[in-house]
């Protein structure tokens, strides 16, 4: 399996398709940390939110690269769980190398302020930043998966997909929503950030970022199975 990921993480590098992604999530940020100084752990969960929809994304573009007679090659060689856990495997990586540039992006353009009195250490808010885009792209990567072109068949159902996921995230994510656990808690991370952080609530939050996404990769490997 670990040759199936290196080579769909090759095809996604090799065929330019990973520059879409990493120039948006750039852009981003750059217009995120334009605005002036902002606490770490405060700006790393605004910067979680704003690279969710970049992170799946990014997942769409890597699993669609492989053409459709390649993937089923790929299932008949290693079984159609390996393939599809190379995909997924795959995406992850990927989306941790654009959270490794999140995290050390507002350092040198000077968008983060150095913590003050009653703030976290830089370690810790590196921590939290990381914990926060984590809390981020496991949901994002079963986002894009769930838009990728094995299960939509089409671009324009697979852009679909990926514009309701994100927006009914921020829109059901927003404080006083009807149904917050409708979406993964993007938003509720970026305010818990914002202020303090109690042990519960990150746990609270962990849990369910890990159970949404849970969920929507079990519905993508139901489907694929459908639709292989």
């Amino acid at each position: 399996m670990s040759a199936l990921v290196r080579m769909r993480l090759a095809g996604f590098l090799r065929t330019g398709r990973a520059l879409a992604p990493l120039l948006a999530g750039l852009l981003a940020l750059g217009i995120l940390y334009g605005g002036g100084r902002a606490r770490p752990a405060e700006a790393y969960g605004v910067s979680a939110v704003v690279l969710f929809p970049v992170l799946a994304w990014q997942t769409k573009i890597l699993l669609d690269v492989e053409p459709d007679v390649q993937r089923r090659l790929a299932q008949v060689l290693v079984g159609p769980v390996r393939e599809r856990c190379a995909g997924l495997f795959a995406a992850v990586l990927a989306g941790l190398g654009t959270v490794l540039v999140a995290l050390v992006f507002p350092w040198p353009v000077g968008g983060v302020a150095a913590p003050g009195p009653g703030d976290p250490p830089v370690v810790a808010a590196l921590a939290l930043g990381l914990w926060a885009h984590l809390l981020a792209l496991l949901p994002a990567v079963a986002l894009g998966a769930l838009a990728s072109r094995a299960l939509t068949r089409s671009a324009g159902y697979g852009v679909a997909v990926l514009a309701v996921g994100a927006v009914g995230t921020l829109a059901l994510g927003l404080r006083g929503s009807v149904a917050p656990w409708l979406v993964p808690p993007v938003l509720a991370t970026a305010r818990a950030l914002a202020g303090s952080l109690p042990a519960g609530t990150a746990l609270l939050l962990s849990a369910w970022a890990l159970v949404w996404a849970g969920v929507a990769l079990a519905g993508y490997v139901r489907w694929r199975r459908v639709r292989p």
